[in-house]
């Protein structure tokens, strides 16, 4: 018998491990995740390496995920099949508040200018559920399902702001922070303390710490009964929009749609 990862061991030492917690299907989702704007095709060789699995294991989740038709065969390579996309489509299509998120997110974009984003808590990132860009702008790899760092994002602040302190204390605990930028926070007293003063302020504002020459600000959205639902955002270069401009023009548009929203979200 093969020797069990050593992730797969930690998985089965950990007490919340069920019996009825299925490897297989943990390790063909793997597969899935293993293609991005950066390995778009790929070998069997180049897979297994990228999700850490035996080869023999990694051939038979792609067998089972070419046969379901969520990845496509192209000689000795390997590319996500449009298939895939009806994974994305089920979880838009039974969220109410994604499909109401993006006409929010377009309003904004046209309104602004500039990129309009919603996004919900993921572990260690906010995920992108609505998106607008303007036209001059290439949607390359940064639509819905795009992934940011939640300690270093507007988005994310907004979101790690919700939680509870005892929540919120232990995502820190579990935090690795890395540097994307030169401007990004490492310090996790630091990190703390710039997503608790979101509480007060009702807005994160984040310069250049999630990607270099990008800033963005970002509001909660909340029910109708006060319970938040998504972050949501405006983001822009930095040559086009000033720290000033962002607080003094975009702060406003997004709070008018954030309370808007919070009139009709269920």
């Amino acid at each position: 018998m093969p020797r069990l990862r050593s992730e797969d061991a930690a998985r089965r030492a950990d007490p919340a491990f069920k019996k009825d917690f299925s490897e297989g299907l943990a390790r063909g989702l793997s597969v899935l995740k293993a293609f991005d704007a950066t390995h778009r095709r790929a070998s069997l060789s180049e897979i297994a390496r990228r999700v850490d699995l035996p080869r023999a294991t990694t051939r038979r989740a792609l067998h089972t995920l070419v046969t379901l038709g969520y990845v496509a065969m192209e000689g000795r390579q390997f590319r996500l099949a449009p298939r895939v996309l009806e994974l994305a489509a089920a979880y838009l299509a039974s969220d109410a508040a994604a499909a109401t998120l993006q006409p929010a997110c377009e309003r904004l974009c046209r309104e602004a200018g500039e990129s309009a984003t919603a996004a919900v808590l993921d572990g260690a990132f906010a995920t992108m559920i609505a998106r607008a860009l303007p036209e001059r702008l290439m949607p390359v790899g940064q639509g819905i399902g795009y992934r940011v760092p939640a300690s270093n994002s507007a988005l994310g602040r907004v979101l790690l702001s919700a939680l509870p302190d005892p929540a919120l204390a232990a995502w820190l605990d579990a935090l690795e922070p890395v540097a994307h930028t030169p401007f990004t926070l490492l310090d996790k007293s630091r990190i703390q303390a710039a997503v608790i003063a979101v509480r007060h302020d009702g807005f994160a504002y984040v310069d250049q710490e999630a990607e270099s020459g990008f800033r963005s600000i970002a509001v909660p959205v909340r029910r109708h009964d006060g319970a938040p639902v998504a972050a949501l955002n405006i983001g822009a270069r930095v040559e086009r929009a000033s720290a000033a401009r962002m607080r003094d023009d975009f702060l406003p548009l997004l709070r008018r749609e954030a309370e808007a929203l919070g009139r009709v979200l269920i």
